[in-house]
């Protein structure tokens, strides 16, 4: 009498298969992309950084171009913003304004991150009393008033938009380093951290290529809410008078323009701080939603 063959079990056929793990950033991109209001947040940013770069070279108008006996009309069909008291185009001169309150942000952010890493995770690797000194370098900094600072900065070296960048960006590197210092604290001590150790590898090229890496997550998420930081800073120091200078223009000048006659002309000052306002929001909606996306608590298990 014939076996009758058994009813095979594939449970174990695929042991020997590698398994797919999604990657941190992989599944942080996924929980984000359920957030709703951070998912609208980076499409209105997305869609209002193109039109600050794309608008003024599409716009039939300059954006210093004066029309005198013009003046300053409200929206119609031909100025969609309206025209200021020289006659200029505010659609076009919000969009240009829209190019240097980016910049600023973004660049200024950079700087900041760029000696807030460096900073924050070497002070942590070296510990004890080179960590405490460092940090108590940054206490006393601290202390400061940031803006006094960057007002001594740029009455002392010109009012230069370049130097706008570099001055914001050394007075907002404090808290980024504090926060690096906090996550390498907890990864000095780590079995790849440990083990690149005993290979002989270098404090510096273990710092750069094993340890900074590591903390890039907390980083991404403080420099999404840093650049609206950053524009507030530079929103209030054009209204100071002490930011962009004429005929350049920013959101900032333009509402500090827009504020002197806004009785008169509201649009000068309306539509200008509507796209300073819609740029914070998104970039703050993005923030909450990149810190939720990468908790580690947040993941489903």
């Amino acid at each position: 009498m014939a076996r009758q063959p058994e009813p095979s079990d594939n449970s174990g056929a695929d042991e020997g298969a590698p398994v797919r793990r999604a990657s941190l950033w992989g599944d942080a991109w996924r929980r984000l992309r359920r957030n709703r209001m951070a998912v609208a947040g980076l499409g209105l940013f997305v869609a209002l950084s193109l039109a600050c770069l794309a608008g003024p070279h599409l716009s039939p108008y300059s954006y210093a171009a004066t029309d005198l006996a013009y003046g300053a009309r409200p929206p119609c069909w031909r100025h969609w913003f309206g025209t200021d008291t020289l006659g200029r185009d505010a659609l076009t001169r919000v969009l240009h304004g829209g190019r240097i309150s980016l910049a600023v942000g973004f660049l200024a952010t950079a700087v900041s991150i760029f000696i807030g890493v460096l900073y924050g995770a070497a002070s942590a690797y070296a510990g004890g009393r080179i960590d405490g000194f460092m940090m108590r370098v940054v206490d006393v900094l601290y202390a400061l008033p940031f803006t006094v600072f960057v007002i001594l900065l740029m009455v002392a070296f010109g009012q230069d938009i370049r130097l706008l960048f570099v001055a914001i960006g050394a007075v907002q590197w404090l808290t980024m380093a504090r926060i690096v210092r906090g996550q390498v604290m907890s990864l000095r001590h780590r079995e790849f951290v440990e083990a690149a150790v005993c290979l002989g590898l270098s404090p510096s090229r273990i710092v750069l290529r094993h340890v900074i890496p590591n903390v890039l997550g907390p980083v991404a998420v403080y420099a999404t809410l840093t650049v609206p930081a950053v524009m507030l800073l530079e929103a209030m120091l054009s209204f100071l008078g002490l930011g962009v200078q004429p005929p350049m223009s920013s959101w900032g000048v333009m509402i500090q323009e827009g504020a002197q006659k806004m009785e008169a002309y509201p649009w000068l000052l309306v539509f200008p701080a509507a796209c300073f306002a819609a740029a914070l929001f998104s970039l703050n909606f993005v923030g909450d939603g990149l810190r939720d996306a990468l908790d580690p608590r947040s993941s489903e298990d």
